[in-house]
């Protein structure tokens, strides 16, 4: 990494977003970091693949929304920035969208606020999602997002992170609480899918501390109560593809699942 690190960073303690960085060959990573990439990709070698579906699909699913006419996006847990992220997608469709955010690690602080600077309609703001109370109600959340109309929210690759003692589901219900009818969630998760994911998922709980793998069923259980967009909860690649997915498909192409669903 670069010789000045962003203050609060503990290169001791491994860190999602750094690992994912690592997995997908980025540079803003440590040694521990690397070595739990690199035991993730001994295990399942596609996970770098995995990597891309979940980056593929989150721009699908903020095209889809910002043509729906959702104007505001509040991103939980949304990582180290990469190519064509949310405020990127949505304001391309429609340029006055507003998008907030949220993430723990100050190095996501750091870059974030680097490629945010000339954009006032996008924030980042370093809070911690399993507090629902002080992301909903930071002035900057609260500056840009107006709970009064349709809010996308973005729980991307992040509730899998979530053990079940923390009780996710109702996590995901505190954030729907709080936005209007209109408003939808998009979530992509982990799932229990083969071997090699249960693999996997025993490497990521053990060296990472978290990195739970729910079946499909579980993972539609976040939508409850919500109208699920066609076609409903599925593999990733299977989401609304720009171009046709044959099958079989592969351990990895069914190694996370997710949808999008409206609050009636």
């Amino acid at each position: 990494m670069a010789d000045r690190e962003p203050i609060g960073v503990d290169e001791s303690t491994p860190s999602i977003a750094r690992v994912y960085d690592a997995i997908l060959g980025g540079t803003d990573n440590f040694a521990v970091d690397r070595a739990i990439a690199a035991e993730s990709l001994r295990v399942l070698p596609e996970i770098g693949d995995v990597g891309r579906y979940n980056r593929a699909v989150l721009g699908r699913g903020v095209r889809c929304l910002a043509r729906a006419g959702i104007r505001q996006f509040l991103d939980l847990g949304s990582g180290l920035p990469t190519a064509q992220n949310t405020h990127q997608v949505a304001q391309a469709e429609a340029p006055g969208t507003r998008v907030v955010y949220v993430d723990k690690d100050p190095i996501v602080r750091a870059h974030g606020r680097e490629l945010l600077a000339a954009n006032d309609r996008t924030a980042l703001v370093t809070a911690d999602l399993r507090d629902p109370g002080s992301v909903l109600e930071h002035p900057r959340v609260r500056e840009l997002i107006d709970f009064e109309q349709p809010v996308g929210l973005m729980l991307v690759g992040v509730v899998h992170h979530l053990n079940d003692e923390e009780d996710p589901a109702g996590l995901v219900r505190s954030y729907l609480a709080a936005v209007p009818p209109g408003s939808h969630l998009f979530l992509t998760h982990f799932c229990a899918s083969s071997p090699d994911a249960a693999e996997l998922e025993s490497v990521l709980l053990t060296d990472l501390g978290t990195g739970r793998f729910r079946t499909l069923a579980e993972i539609e259980g976040y939508f409850q109560g919500l109208e699920l967009l066609d076609p409903g909860v599925v593999y990733l690649p299977q989401w609304r593809p720009d171009e046709p997915v044959e099958p079989p498909l592969t351990v990895g192409q069914r190694l996370m699942a997710g949808g999008i669903a409206r609050k009636p």
